[in-house]
C-alpha cells in the first residue's frame, strides 16, 4: 500500500476498504502512474513542465504533459521520453507552450491549461498549409474528421481517423486530384505535409493506381442486374425460402410529443428517395433482376400498449416477433415499420429491412433522414434533403461493368496469393457434437474493454502506426489461435464497401466481407503480430472491391457441410456514425434487440463509446453454450490487458485465465 500510495483499513468483516490515495498518483491504462516521476523525466528535456490528468469528455481520462521548450519538436521529445520511462507512463499528448499559465500566487494554474484539441488554434502549435495541394488536403482532412481546421503537421490517425474514415478520405482525394491513392499511402504519410509530397510525386510520374470509374445513372428501359452480393442472397433465398437469417431489425424509442401523420409522411418520402426500398427481385430469361415499383404511401401500423399491464415486456416480445418475420423477395416490400404506443409521450418504432437492400450503414442513413424529414414536415416545411444523384441499381450496373478484365484479374490474383495454403477450417473446441447441418440459431453475451484499457490500447496503436481495428483483430486472432492450437488464422470482417463518395448517402447492400489471414508461426509478440496484421489488412483493403461471393467462386475452396467457406469466425468494429438524435419536442434513442441468429460460428462485434470498446460475442447454439461464450469473452479481455502491458512478450506466454480461474485450476 505504501508503494502504490493507497490508504486503506481493515473492516470488521475482514475485508479491505480503500480510503483514497495521494494526489500525485493516478490509475490510468490499468497501471498506477506517479505524476512526479513523469514530470522528473520531462524536466531533463524542457525548461518548465506540468503533467495533468484531463477528462475533457466524460469517462475519457488521459495523461497530458505541458512543456516550455523553445525550438523543440513534440515528436522528438516524445521519442526521447520513451527511452526514459515505461510505455504505460507516456503521456497521450505533449503540448508545447510559450509559457505555463500561473495563478496569482505564482504556481502553475492547472485549470487554465488548454485542452490538446484546442492547440491547433494556437499560433505556436498550428502550421498553416502552404501550397495549393496542402490547402486542398487540409480541407479534405477537416471534412472527413469533422474538425474546424487541420494543420500542416497534424496526423490523420492521431486526430481520430480510422480505416473507414481513411477510405472516405481516399475517395475525396480521388475526386479532388483525379489520382487513385492507395490506403497504404495514407498510413505511411498520415500528415497533410507528407501526404501532399506523395500526391505530387504520383501526379508528376502518373504512377497512381488506375482510377475507379465515375458512377453514373443507368438507363431504366432495360433489365437491371443484381449486384454480386445481392445475387448471393437471392440464391440463398431460393434454397431456403422464408429464412430470416438476413433480416436487419432495429428499434427506436421516441420520447416526447409525436405527430404520427408526420412520421408516416417521413417514411413515405424516404421510400420515394431510395429506390432500393421499393425494389423486389424476379427472374427474367433465367436471370434474377431488380424490379423497382413506383412510389406509394407508406403503411405505418400503430399498436396501442398504453393500457397493457406490462407494456415494456410486450413491446420487447413484439420487437423480437417482428425481427423473425420473413420477407418475400419476389413481392416486397423490403422495408417495414410499425409503431408501438407506450403512452401519451412514449413510443417505440420498430424497423426491419432485408439485407438484400440494406446493411448496417444503411440503418444509420435511414434514422438520420427520417429524423430530418420529420423535423421539416412537423414544422410545415418541405423536405430539406437534396435529391440523390444515383441509386443502388446504378451501383449494381456500375459494379458489373467495372469488375471484369484486368481489374478483376488483379484483384483475384492478390486474394489467391493471400489465401494460398490457408486452412479450410478453424478447429475450435465445441461444447456439443458438430451436427451435419447447422441452423442459424444464435445467442450472445456482452464484451467490454474498460475505458482505461481501451485508452491504453489506442495509445499503443498510435505508437505502432496501426488502427484500433487492426489491434483488436490481432488480439482476437491470437485468442483463437490459443483456443484452437492453430498458427494460421483466417477471420472474416465486414467492410463498408462505399469507396465512391456518391454511395455514402445511399441505402443499399454495399458491405463486403474480407478474409483476413494472419500467420502466427514462431510465437510472435503482440508488436510483431501487429506488423503482420497491418500488412495483410492494408493489402486486403487495397483489394476490397472483389465481392466475397466472386472470391469463393474463383477459389472454389473445399465445401464442408455445415461450415461456411474460407472462414467460420467473424470480427467487426462498428464505426459508422449512429449518434443520438434530438428533435424539437422529441428525442430518438436506438434500442438493442437481442439477435436470435448467427450466420457464423462466432461473431465478435465491437464499437466504441464513452465507456470504452464494448459489444457482443454471438455464437451458434448448435455448437456452443452461454458458459463457453462468457469464458471466451473474459479471456479476450484478460489477453488484451496482457498484450497492452507487455507488447514485446511472446503471446504464448501471456495469461488468459483470471486470478479466480487460476485458483480454481
Amino acid at each position: 500500500l505504501y508503494r502504490t500510495g493507497d490508504k486503506a483499513r481493515w473492516r470488521d468483516d475482514g475485508s479491505l476498504e480503500f480510503l483514497g490515495r495521494d494526489d500525485n498518483q493516478v490509475k490510468l491504462r490499468g497501471f498506477r502512474i506517479e505524476l512526479g516521476e513523469v514530470e522528473g523525466a520531462l524536466r531533463l528535456l524542457a525548461h518548465e513542465v506540468a503533467v495533468v490528468v484531463r477528462e475533457d469528455s466524460p469517462g475519457d481520462k488521459r495523461l497530458v504533459a505541458y512543456l516550455v521548450a523553445p525550438g523543440a519538436d513534440a515528436a522528438v521529445l516524445k521519442s526521447a521520453l520513451r527511452a526514459k520511462i515505461p510505455e504505460y507512463m507516456l503521456p497521450s499528448a505533449l503540448v508545447l507552450l510559450d509559457a505555463l499559465p500561473l495563478s496569482p500566487n505564482g504556481k502553475v494554474d492547472r485549470k487554465a491549461l488548454p485542452a490538446p484539441e484546442l492547440l491547433a488554434s494556437s499560433p505556436s502549435a498550428f502550421a498553416e498549409p502552404r501550397t495549393a495541394t496542402e490547402v486542398t488536403l487540409a480541407a479534405l482532412f477537416s471534412d472527413v474528421l469533422h474538425l474546424p481546421r487541420v494543420g500542416l503537421h497534424d496526423d490523420f490517425f492521431e486526430l481520430g481517423g480510422h480505416s473507414l474514415l481513411a477510405t472516405q478520405l481516399v475517395s475525396r482525394v480521388r475526386g479532388a486530384f483525379r489520382v487513385e491513392l492507395a490506403l497504404r499511402e495514407l498510413f505511411e504519410a498520415p500528415s497533410v505535409e507528407r501526404l501532399a509530397l506523395r500526391l505530387q510525386s504520383l501526379l508528376a510520374t502518373q504512377q497512381g493506381h488506375a482510377l475507379v470509374p465515375a458512377l453514373a445513372r443507368a438507363p431504366r428501359d432495360q433489365a437491371l442486374p443484381l449486384s454480386f452480393a445481392q445475387q448471393r442472397l437471392w440464391f440463398l433465398d431460393q434454397l431456403e425460402p422464408g429464412s430470416t437469417a438476413y433480416n436487419i431489425p432495429g428499434a427506436l424509442r421516441l420520447t416526447g410529443a409525436l405527430d404520427v401523420a408526420c412520421l408516416q409522411h417521413a417514411f413515405t418520402e424516404l421510400v420515394r428517395r431510395h429506390e432500393a426500398l421499393r425494389t423486389c427481385f424476379r427472374e427474367a430469361d433465367g436471370q434474377p433482376t431488380q424490379v423497382i415499383s413506383p412510389p406509394a404511401p407508406f403503411a405505418l401500423p400503430v399498436t396501442d400498449l398504453s393500457a397493457h399491464e406490462d407494456g415494456e415486456v410486450e413491446a420487447r416480445r413484439l420487437a423480437e416477433q417482428d425481427a423473425c418475420e420473413p420477407f418475400d423477395l419476389a413481392q416486397g416490400p423490403m422495408l417495414r415499420a410499425s409503431l408501438l404506443r407506450m403512452g401519451a409521450h412514449a413510443h417505440v418504432l420498430l424497423i426491419n429491412m432485408h439485407h438484400v437492400v440494406s446493411d448496417g450503414w444503411s440503418m444509420g442513413v435511414l434514422v438520420r433522414e427520417v429524423a430530418a424529414l420529420y423535423e421539416a414536415f412537423s414544422s410545415g416545411r418541405p423536405s430539406p434533403l437534396s435529391e440523390l444523384l444515383v441509386q443502388y441499381a446504378d451501383y449494381a450496373v456500375w459494379q458489373r461493368a467495372w469488375l471484369q478484365g484486368p481489374v478483376l484479374e488483379t484483384q483475384i490474383l492478390w486474394w489467391k496469393q493471400h489465401l494460398e495454403g490457408a486452412p479450410a477450417t478453424l478447429e475450435l473446441p465445441t461444447d456439443k457434437p458438430r451436427p451435419t447441418t447447422q441452423s442459424h440459431r444464435g445467442a450472445s453475451c456482452p464484451v467490454h474493454l474498460p475505458r482505461d484499457l481501451s485508452d491504453a490500447l489506442k495509445a499503443l496503436c498510435q505508437r505502432e502506426g496501426v488502427t484500433p481495428f487492426m489491434a483488436l483483430l490481432a488480439a482476437w486472432q491470437l485468442l483463437l489461435s490459443r483456443y484452437s492450437g492453430q498458427e494460421d488464422i483466417t477471420v472474416g470482417s465486414p467492410i463498408a464497401g462505399r469507396r465512391v463518395v456518391e454511395l455514402e448517402g445511399l441505402i443499399g447492400f454495399f458491405v463486403n466481407t474480407l478474409a483476413l489471414r494472419t500467420r502466427l508461426e514462431g510465437n510472435p509478440s503482440f508488436r510483431q503480430t501487429l506488423a503482420r496484421v497491418k500488412e495483410s489488412t492494408l493489402g486486403a483493403f487495397a483489394h476490397q472491391d472483389l465481392p466475397f461471393e466472386k472470391l469463393v467462386e474463383e477459389l472454389q475452396p473445399p465445401r464442408i457441410l455445415g461450415r461456411s467457406p474460407l472462414f467460420q469466425v467473424l470480427f467487426a468494429l462498428q464505426n459508422a456514425p449512429t449518434a443520438r438524435l434530438a428533435l424539437p419536442n422529441l428525442t430518438l434513442d436506438l434500442l438493442s434487440i437481442e439477435s436470435a441468429t448467427a450466420n457464423f460460428e462466432l461473431e465478435l462485434n465491437l464499437s466504441e463509446d464513452s465507456e470504452g470498446f464494448a459489444g457482443t460475442l454471438t455464437y451458434r447454439q448448435d455448437l456452443f453454450t452461454l458458459a463457453f461464450a462468457q469464458r471466451l469473452s473474459r479471456h479476450f479481455v484478460t489477453l488484451v490487458e496482457a498484450l497492452v502491458a507487455q507488447p514485446e512478450r511472446p503471446f504464448h506466454l501471456l495469461p488468459l485465465l483470471s486470478s479466480e480461474e487460476r485458483q480454481t485450476v
